[in-house]
Parts: structure tokens; C-alpha cells; sequence
């Protein structure tokens, strides 16, 4: 599968979706490492380096998933992607998201547009089912966004990770994409 070539402009005229590049990958790079050193969202402890970054994009892109940024003024202010749920042929209908957004632009609908943009997305390419891996139970934000764009709480693993000196528990969250379940998918 290949992502169809996209580039959305939201609705807000300030806020450009598209591919990431090799350029964006320092802020990505960047967003990310302050996600890992100051919250939970990732379960990661030390951020990885640009390259190892650059390294993890090219796998989902070259495996057919999409990768996008969130651009603003010129600057990168955030990156979504959806990649497998599980690596068995079983689960092939089924993507993974991550949205990750600089910390001085959240509240700002960024988050909104990029996984907005990763449903249309993945529903484009034939997937079925969107499932979301939240850290922390208490991540009021990225909860209240995915149930806001139709996802539903599944299921809480309780204290599965231990960050900052605590145990921190991960939110499953699902949505159908396209027809979901409700026809079976083209073999």
C-alpha cells in the first residue's frame, strides 16, 4: 500500500498538514524529546537522536503508512503517524496512531487536525480499525481528543510503566475506520 499524496490545508489558514521530510526531522526529533523527558505520553526514557528518528519515519513510509507534520508560520508544531497495531498478518486491517505536538501550541487544534487527517488518511488506504496507546490514564487532553473524533475507550492496563518515580497506566482506545466490521475486508 502507498499513502495517497496529500497536502490539507485546515480549516484554520495557519495550520499545513502534509508529509514530513527530511528537513522537519530536527523538530520532530525535538517535540519528541520533550515528550519523553516531561511526559507520559511516551513510555520512552531517553529521547532518540535525529537520525534514529529519521530511521523510524522511513520505516512507516516505506512500509505504506502515513507520517505527517503540522506546519505553522514555516515551523514544524507538531507530527502524527499511524503505523501496524501488531506485526501478525491477522491484525493487517488495524493502524496505530501517535500525535505528538509542540508543547507551546497544545490547545491550539493542531492535535484535532493532524489525526484528523490520519483517519481520512488510513481510511483512504483500506484500514478497517484505529487504535490509540495513551500514556497515563490522567492524560485528560489526548483522551478527551480521541473520544472527540470517535474513539472509544477499550480498555486501562494499570500501572504497566514506571516513569518519573510512579507507576502510569496506558488508555487503549479504538475507532472503525471506513465500513469497520461491518463488511469484510478485500483480501
Amino acid at each position: 500500500m502507498t499513502v495517497p499524496p496529500m497536502t490539507s490545508q485546515a480549516e484554520d489558514p495557519e495550520i499545513l498538514i502534509r508529509d514530513a521530510t527530511d528537513a522537519d526531522m530536527a523538530a520532530i526529533q525535538e517535540i519528541y524529546a520533550h515528550h519523553v523527558l516531561e511526559g507520559l505520553a511516551s513510555f520512552e526514557e531517553t529521547p532518540p537522536n535525529e537520525a534514529e528518528m529519521k530511521r523510524r519515519r522511513d520505516t512507516m513510509t516505506t512500509a505504506g503508512y502515513p507520517y505527517r507534520v503540522a506546519e505553522v508560520g514555516g515551523e514544524i508544531m507538531g507530527y502524527a503517524y499511524a503505523g501496524p497495531f501488531r506485526p501478525r498478518p491477522a491484525y493487517r486491517h488495524t493502524v496505530e496512531n501517535s500525535v505528538y505536538v509542540t508543547l507551546a501550541k497544545h490547545r491550539r487544534g493542531i492535535g484535532r487536525k493532524l489525526l484528523e487527517d490520519l483517519i481520512e488518511s488510513c481510511t483512504a488506504l483500506g484500514y478497517r480499525q484505529m487504535v490509540a496507546i495513551i500514556g497515563d490514564s490522567a492524560n485528560h487532553a489526548s483522551i478527551g481528543l480521541h473520544t472527540s473524533l470517535g474513539f472509544e475507550t477499550i480498555g486501562v492496563q494499570a500501572s504497566v510503566g514506571f516513569k518519573f518515580g510512579r507507576w502510569v497506566d496506558s488508555v487503549t482506545m479504538q475507532r472503525p475506520l471506513g465500513e469497520g466490521d461491518t463488511t469484510l475486508p478485500e483480501v
